[in-house]
Protein backbone atom coordinates (compact mmCIF):
# COMPACT_ATOMS: atom_id res chain seq x y z
CA UNK A 1 0.00 0.00 0.00
CA UNK A 2 1.38 3.39 -1.13
CA UNK A 3 2.14 5.93 1.98
CA UNK A 4 0.90 9.27 1.60
CA UNK A 5 2.83 12.24 1.35
CA UNK A 6 4.08 14.52 3.47
CA UNK A 7 5.59 15.10 7.19
CA UNK A 8 5.70 12.41 9.65
CA UNK A 9 5.11 14.00 13.09
CA UNK A 10 5.01 11.11 15.31
CA UNK A 11 4.06 7.32 15.43
CA UNK A 12 0.61 5.78 16.91
CA UNK A 13 -0.25 1.97 17.22
CA UNK A 14 3.47 1.45 15.45
CA UNK A 15 2.37 3.76 12.52
CA UNK A 16 3.39 6.90 11.41
CA UNK A 17 1.50 10.48 11.53
CA UNK A 18 1.85 11.98 8.51
CA UNK A 19 0.71 15.67 7.68
CA UNK A 20 -0.35 16.04 4.19
CA UNK A 21 1.17 19.38 1.49
CA UNK A 22 -3.18 19.56 1.50
CA UNK A 23 -3.69 19.74 5.26
CA UNK A 24 -2.01 23.47 4.89
CA UNK A 25 -4.36 24.08 2.45
CA UNK A 26 -7.45 23.18 4.58
CA UNK A 27 -5.37 25.11 7.63
CA UNK A 28 -5.63 28.00 6.05
CA UNK A 29 -9.05 28.14 4.53
CA UNK A 30 -10.80 27.31 7.63
CA UNK A 31 -8.68 29.94 9.55
CA UNK A 32 -10.18 32.50 6.73
CA UNK A 33 -13.50 31.32 7.14
CA UNK A 34 -13.16 31.10 10.85
CA UNK A 35 -12.15 34.79 10.78
CA UNK A 36 -14.92 36.86 10.46
CA UNK A 37 -16.74 34.84 13.04
CA UNK A 38 -14.31 35.98 15.47
CA UNK A 39 -14.03 39.25 14.71
CA UNK A 40 -17.64 39.31 15.00
CA UNK A 41 -17.76 38.16 18.78
CA UNK A 42 -15.05 40.10 19.83
CA UNK A 43 -14.39 43.49 17.51
CA UNK A 44 -11.96 44.73 20.31
CA UNK A 45 -9.44 42.31 19.26
CA UNK A 46 -6.93 43.56 16.82
CA UNK A 47 -6.29 41.72 13.24
CA UNK A 48 -3.81 39.35 14.26
CA UNK A 49 -5.15 38.64 17.58
CA UNK A 50 -8.73 37.27 15.32
CA UNK A 51 -6.45 35.60 12.93
CA UNK A 52 -4.30 33.61 16.08
CA UNK A 53 -7.77 32.98 17.52
CA UNK A 54 -9.21 31.33 14.06
CA UNK A 55 -6.05 29.38 13.68
CA UNK A 56 -6.47 27.93 17.21
CA UNK A 57 -10.05 27.02 16.55
CA UNK A 58 -8.39 24.94 13.05
CA UNK A 59 -5.64 23.62 15.52
CA UNK A 60 -8.71 22.19 17.94
CA UNK A 61 -10.43 20.49 15.02
CA UNK A 62 -7.31 19.07 13.60
CA UNK A 63 -6.54 17.71 16.94
CA UNK A 64 -9.86 16.19 17.07
CA UNK A 65 -9.70 14.47 13.68
CA UNK A 66 -6.66 13.37 15.11
CA UNK A 67 -7.85 11.73 18.28
CA UNK A 68 -10.46 10.61 15.83
CA UNK A 69 -8.20 8.46 13.58
CA UNK A 70 -5.56 7.61 16.72
CA UNK A 71 -8.65 5.78 17.82
CA UNK A 72 -9.54 3.66 14.76
CA UNK A 73 -5.44 2.98 14.53
CA UNK A 74 -5.31 1.74 18.56
CA UNK A 75 -8.07 -0.64 18.33
CA UNK A 76 -7.39 -1.67 14.95
CA UNK A 77 -3.98 -2.58 16.29
CA UNK A 78 -5.46 -4.33 19.43
CA UNK A 79 -7.66 -6.57 17.18
CA UNK A 80 -5.25 -7.83 15.05
CA UNK A 81 -4.54 -5.85 12.61
CA UNK A 82 -1.45 -3.91 10.69
CA UNK A 83 -1.63 0.03 11.34
CA UNK A 84 0.48 1.52 8.19
CA UNK A 85 -0.51 5.32 8.77
CA UNK A 86 -2.27 7.93 9.81
CA UNK A 87 -2.51 10.88 7.53
CA UNK A 88 -4.05 14.74 7.80
CA UNK A 89 -5.75 15.75 4.78
CA UNK A 90 -7.08 18.33 3.01
CA UNK A 91 -10.50 16.28 3.86
CA UNK A 92 -9.70 15.65 7.26
CA UNK A 93 -7.76 12.58 7.72
CA UNK A 94 -7.48 8.69 7.59
CA UNK A 95 -6.33 5.74 8.92
CA UNK A 96 -4.88 2.65 6.88
CA UNK A 97 -4.46 -0.87 7.88
CA UNK A 98 -4.29 -4.32 6.44
CA UNK A 99 -4.74 -7.81 8.05
CA UNK A 100 -8.06 -10.12 8.13
CA UNK A 101 -10.97 -9.06 10.36
CA UNK A 102 -14.08 -10.36 10.83
CA UNK A 103 -17.47 -8.52 11.01
CA UNK A 104 -17.26 -7.41 14.54
CA UNK A 105 -14.06 -6.09 14.10
CA UNK A 106 -14.61 -4.07 11.40
CA UNK A 107 -17.95 -2.88 13.23
CA UNK A 108 -15.57 -1.87 16.36
CA UNK A 109 -12.73 -0.20 14.65
CA UNK A 110 -14.80 2.23 12.71
CA UNK A 111 -17.47 2.91 15.61
CA UNK A 112 -14.50 4.48 17.84
CA UNK A 113 -13.68 7.08 15.52
CA UNK A 114 -17.21 9.08 15.99
CA UNK A 115 -17.20 7.76 19.56
CA UNK A 116 -14.01 9.75 20.57
CA UNK A 117 -15.30 12.79 18.75
CA UNK A 118 -18.49 12.88 20.91
CA UNK A 119 -16.37 11.94 23.90
CA UNK A 120 -14.48 15.10 23.39
CA UNK A 121 -17.54 16.82 22.58
CA UNK A 122 -18.67 15.99 26.21
CA UNK A 123 -14.92 17.59 27.11
CA UNK A 124 -15.23 20.66 25.45
CA UNK A 125 -18.71 21.53 26.37
CA UNK A 126 -18.10 20.87 30.05
CA UNK A 127 -14.90 23.36 29.62
CA UNK A 128 -17.16 25.89 28.01
CA UNK A 129 -19.58 25.87 30.92
CA UNK A 130 -16.85 25.96 33.48
CA UNK A 131 -14.65 28.82 32.42
CA UNK A 132 -15.84 32.27 31.98
CA UNK A 133 -17.09 33.82 29.02
CA UNK A 134 -13.19 34.98 27.16
CA UNK A 135 -11.73 33.35 24.35
CA UNK A 136 -11.10 30.19 25.82
CA UNK A 137 -14.67 29.80 26.23
CA UNK A 138 -15.10 30.64 22.81
CA UNK A 139 -12.97 27.87 21.63
CA UNK A 140 -14.36 25.60 23.80
CA UNK A 141 -17.53 26.15 22.04
CA UNK A 142 -16.57 25.62 18.44
CA UNK A 143 -14.59 22.50 19.23
CA UNK A 144 -17.93 21.25 20.80
CA UNK A 145 -19.89 22.11 18.31
CA UNK A 146 -17.28 20.84 15.37
CA UNK A 147 -16.68 17.82 17.69
CA UNK A 148 -20.70 17.08 17.47
CA UNK A 149 -20.66 17.34 13.84
CA UNK A 150 -18.02 14.89 13.04
CA UNK A 151 -19.00 13.00 15.20
CA UNK A 152 -22.45 12.46 14.08
CA UNK A 153 -21.45 13.16 10.64
CA UNK A 154 -18.96 10.17 10.72
CA UNK A 155 -21.94 7.57 11.61
CA UNK A 156 -23.95 8.56 8.32
CA UNK A 157 -24.99 4.49 7.11
CA UNK A 158 -22.88 5.23 3.80
CA UNK A 159 -19.28 4.20 2.46
CA UNK A 160 -16.68 6.40 2.90
CA UNK A 161 -17.78 7.15 6.35
CA UNK A 162 -17.76 5.63 10.06
CA UNK A 163 -21.27 4.87 9.88
CA UNK A 164 -21.17 3.39 5.89
CA UNK A 165 -18.40 0.54 7.65
CA UNK A 166 -20.68 -0.04 10.44
CA UNK A 167 -23.49 -0.95 7.82
CA UNK A 168 -21.07 -3.24 5.67
CA UNK A 169 -20.24 -5.10 8.63
CA UNK A 170 -24.28 -5.60 9.55
CA UNK A 171 -24.41 -6.68 6.23
CA UNK A 172 -21.78 -8.51 6.33
CA UNK A 173 -22.61 -10.61 9.33
CA UNK A 174 -26.16 -11.34 8.06
CA UNK A 175 -25.34 -12.16 4.82
CA UNK A 176 -21.78 -14.22 5.26
CA UNK A 177 -20.34 -11.89 2.46
CA UNK A 178 -18.50 -8.87 3.20
CA UNK A 179 -18.89 -7.86 -0.78
CA UNK A 180 -22.38 -7.60 -0.38
CA UNK A 181 -21.84 -5.44 2.54
CA UNK A 182 -19.35 -3.37 0.97
CA UNK A 183 -21.62 -2.99 -2.39
CA UNK A 184 -24.95 -2.08 -0.37
CA UNK A 185 -22.92 0.07 2.14
CA UNK A 186 -21.47 2.15 -1.29
CA UNK A 187 -24.23 2.61 -2.80
CA UNK A 188 -26.56 4.31 0.46
CA UNK A 189 -23.09 6.53 0.32
CA UNK A 190 -23.96 7.45 -3.16
CA UNK A 191 -27.34 8.27 -1.53
CA UNK A 192 -25.92 10.66 1.34
CA UNK A 193 -23.51 11.94 -1.10
CA UNK A 194 -26.67 13.29 -3.12
CA UNK A 195 -28.01 13.72 -0.02
CA UNK A 196 -25.51 16.41 1.08
CA UNK A 197 -25.60 17.86 -2.39
CA UNK A 198 -29.01 18.78 -1.55
CA UNK A 199 -28.58 19.96 1.44
CA UNK A 200 -26.22 22.87 -0.04
CA UNK A 201 -28.20 24.02 -2.70
CA UNK A 202 -31.65 23.20 -3.34
CA UNK A 203 -32.86 23.25 1.00
CA UNK A 204 -32.17 26.93 1.11
CA UNK A 205 -33.99 27.60 -2.08
CA UNK A 206 -36.84 25.62 -1.43
CA UNK A 207 -36.90 27.84 1.98
CA UNK A 208 -36.40 30.61 -0.26
CA UNK A 209 -33.01 31.73 0.71
CA UNK A 210 -29.91 31.81 -1.85
CA UNK A 211 -27.39 29.66 -1.18
CA UNK A 212 -23.95 31.15 0.39
CA UNK A 213 -21.14 30.39 -2.16
CA UNK A 214 -18.83 29.44 0.37
CA UNK A 215 -20.78 26.64 1.80
CA UNK A 216 -22.14 25.07 -1.33
CA UNK A 217 -17.90 24.79 -2.80
CA UNK A 218 -17.54 23.14 0.42
CA UNK A 219 -20.58 21.11 0.32
CA UNK A 220 -20.04 19.78 -3.18
CA UNK A 221 -16.55 18.79 -2.33
CA UNK A 222 -17.50 16.85 0.70
CA UNK A 223 -20.31 15.27 -1.79
CA UNK A 224 -17.84 14.59 -4.20
CA UNK A 225 -15.38 13.07 -1.83
CA UNK A 226 -18.32 10.96 -0.45
CA UNK A 227 -19.70 9.62 -4.50
CA UNK A 228 -15.72 9.16 -4.65
CA UNK A 229 -15.00 7.42 -1.47
CA UNK A 230 -18.40 4.66 -2.23
CA UNK A 231 -17.48 4.07 -6.06
CA UNK A 232 -14.01 3.21 -4.93
CA UNK A 233 -15.34 1.18 -2.55
CA UNK A 234 -17.56 -0.78 -4.70
CA UNK A 235 -15.01 -1.37 -7.26
CA UNK A 236 -12.72 -2.47 -4.11
CA UNK A 237 -15.43 -5.13 -3.19
CA UNK A 238 -15.78 -6.77 -6.51
CA UNK A 239 -11.99 -6.42 -6.87
CA UNK A 240 -11.47 -8.53 -3.95
CA UNK A 241 -14.13 -11.23 -4.59
CA UNK A 242 -12.42 -11.28 -8.09
CA UNK A 243 -9.40 -12.29 -6.47
CA UNK A 244 -10.67 -14.49 -3.16
CA UNK A 245 -9.65 -17.79 -5.08
CA UNK A 246 -6.15 -16.74 -5.38
CA UNK A 247 -3.89 -18.06 -2.67
CA UNK A 248 -0.42 -18.67 -1.55
CA UNK A 249 -1.42 -22.79 -1.24
CA UNK A 250 -2.52 -23.17 -4.93
CA UNK A 251 0.43 -20.76 -6.07
CA UNK A 252 3.29 -21.64 -4.40
CA UNK A 253 6.25 -24.41 -5.38
CA UNK A 254 7.85 -26.99 -2.90
CA UNK A 255 11.35 -26.45 -1.85
CA UNK A 256 14.16 -28.30 -0.94
CA UNK A 257 16.50 -26.87 1.50
CA UNK A 258 20.37 -27.14 1.68
CA UNK A 259 22.63 -25.31 4.49
CA UNK A 260 24.23 -22.07 3.82
CA UNK A 261 27.50 -23.46 4.70
CA UNK A 262 26.93 -26.03 1.20
CA UNK A 263 28.40 -26.39 -2.06
CA UNK A 264 26.42 -26.83 -5.20
CA UNK A 265 26.52 -30.33 -5.91
CA UNK A 266 24.72 -30.88 -2.36
CA UNK A 267 22.64 -28.37 -3.79
CA UNK A 268 22.18 -30.43 -7.08
CA UNK A 269 21.72 -33.48 -5.56
CA UNK A 270 18.81 -31.89 -3.18
CA UNK A 271 17.28 -30.84 -6.04
CA UNK A 272 17.05 -33.94 -7.70
CA UNK A 273 15.28 -35.85 -5.59
CA UNK A 274 12.53 -33.45 -6.27
CA UNK A 275 12.27 -32.04 -9.57
CA UNK A 276 10.28 -28.34 -9.80
CA UNK A 277 11.43 -27.51 -6.86
CA UNK A 278 13.16 -24.61 -5.88
CA UNK A 279 16.54 -24.77 -3.94
CA UNK A 280 16.62 -22.60 -0.63
CA UNK A 281 19.34 -22.04 1.66
CA UNK A 282 19.14 -21.75 5.47
CA UNK A 283 21.16 -20.73 8.13
CA UNK A 284 21.65 -22.68 11.38
CA UNK A 285 18.98 -21.34 12.67
CA UNK A 286 16.85 -22.98 9.65
CA UNK A 287 16.39 -19.39 9.00
CA UNK A 288 15.44 -19.06 4.70
CA UNK A 289 18.42 -16.83 3.11
CA UNK A 290 17.36 -16.86 -0.39
CA UNK A 291 17.10 -19.19 -3.62
CA UNK A 292 19.63 -20.60 -5.98
CA UNK A 293 18.90 -19.29 -9.40
CA UNK A 294 19.32 -22.34 -11.76
CA UNK A 295 20.39 -20.56 -14.64
CA UNK A 296 23.14 -19.43 -12.49
CA UNK A 297 23.82 -22.81 -11.19
CA UNK A 298 24.13 -24.09 -14.54
CA UNK A 299 26.19 -21.57 -15.17
CA UNK A 300 29.03 -22.19 -13.27
CA UNK A 301 31.88 -24.57 -14.49
CA UNK A 302 32.29 -28.06 -14.43
CA UNK A 303 35.44 -27.58 -13.23
CA UNK A 304 34.89 -25.08 -10.55
CA UNK A 305 31.38 -26.70 -9.42
CA UNK A 306 32.71 -28.85 -6.25
CA UNK A 307 34.21 -25.64 -4.84
CA UNK A 308 31.44 -22.88 -5.15
CA UNK A 309 29.65 -22.13 -2.61
CA UNK A 310 26.06 -21.42 -2.70
CA UNK A 311 26.08 -18.44 -1.09
CA UNK A 312 28.00 -17.26 -4.55
CA UNK A 313 24.85 -17.96 -6.37
CA UNK A 314 22.00 -17.01 -3.42
CA UNK A 315 19.64 -14.76 -4.57
CA UNK A 316 18.73 -12.80 -1.28
CA UNK A 317 15.30 -13.02 0.62
CA UNK A 318 14.44 -9.80 1.21
CA UNK A 319 14.08 -9.21 5.02
CA UNK A 320 10.66 -9.85 6.05
CA UNK A 321 9.26 -10.72 2.62
CA UNK A 322 7.73 -14.29 3.88
CA UNK A 323 4.35 -14.74 3.21
CA UNK A 324 1.75 -17.58 5.47
CA UNK A 325 0.82 -20.61 3.58
CA UNK A 326 -2.93 -19.62 3.97
CA UNK A 327 -2.94 -16.26 2.98
CA UNK A 328 -5.04 -14.94 -0.08
CA UNK A 329 -7.08 -12.82 -1.71
CA UNK A 330 -6.30 -9.12 -1.22
CA UNK A 331 -4.41 -9.87 1.88
CA UNK A 332 -2.27 -11.68 -0.06
CA UNK A 333 -1.98 -8.90 -2.65
CA UNK A 334 -1.23 -6.32 0.13
CA UNK A 335 1.13 -8.70 2.13
CA UNK A 336 2.99 -8.65 -1.43
CA UNK A 337 2.75 -5.13 -2.22
CA UNK A 338 4.17 -3.81 1.25
CA UNK A 339 7.20 -6.45 1.75
CA UNK A 340 8.07 -8.23 -1.22
CA UNK A 341 10.33 -5.32 -2.15
CA UNK A 342 10.54 -5.75 -5.92
CA UNK A 343 11.88 -9.77 -5.20
CA UNK A 344 10.49 -12.07 -7.77
CA UNK A 345 10.79 -15.38 -5.21
CA UNK A 346 9.89 -15.30 -1.96
CA UNK A 347 9.86 -17.98 0.93
CA UNK A 348 6.68 -19.17 2.27
CA UNK A 349 6.01 -20.22 5.77
CA UNK A 350 3.58 -22.10 7.80
CA UNK A 351 4.01 -21.81 11.78
CA UNK A 352 7.14 -20.78 11.27
CA UNK A 353 8.74 -23.57 8.96
CA UNK A 354 9.71 -23.23 5.13
CA UNK A 355 6.85 -25.07 3.31
CA UNK A 356 7.39 -23.75 -0.49
CA UNK A 357 8.37 -20.97 -2.54
CA UNK A 358 5.88 -17.84 -4.18
CA UNK A 359 7.07 -16.81 -7.56
CA UNK A 360 5.14 -13.24 -7.47
CA UNK A 361 5.28 -12.90 -11.24
CA UNK A 362 2.87 -15.71 -11.14
CA UNK A 363 0.69 -14.17 -8.87
CA UNK A 364 0.29 -11.09 -11.03
CA UNK A 365 -0.30 -13.76 -13.62
CA UNK A 366 -3.78 -14.83 -11.89
CA UNK A 367 -4.51 -11.85 -10.57
CA UNK A 368 -4.86 -10.50 -14.46
CA UNK A 369 -6.53 -13.63 -15.51
CA UNK A 370 -9.32 -12.80 -13.15
CA UNK A 371 -9.76 -9.54 -15.13
CA UNK A 372 -9.42 -7.41 -11.35
CA UNK A 373 -7.72 -3.88 -12.31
Amino acid sequence: MRRSRGWTIGRVAGAPVIVTPTWFLAAAVLTFLFVPTVSNLRPELPDAAVVSVAFAFVLLLFGSVFCHEAAHAVVAKARGQEVTELALTLLGGHTAFTGTATAGSAALIAVVGPLANLALAGLFWLGFQVIPVDILALLCFAAFFSNVFVGLFNLLPGLPLDGGQLLESVVWRATGSRTRGTVAAGRVGRVVALGVAFYAIAWPMLRGFAPQTSTVMWTLIIAMFLWQGATVAIGDARRREAVAGITVASLMRPAVTVPCSAYLPAAITAAATRPGAAIVTLNAAGTPLGWLNPDAVTSVPTATLATTSVQAVLVPFPSGSGVDQRLGGVDLLQRLAASSRGARIIPVTREGQLTGVLDVTVVAAAVRATGAK
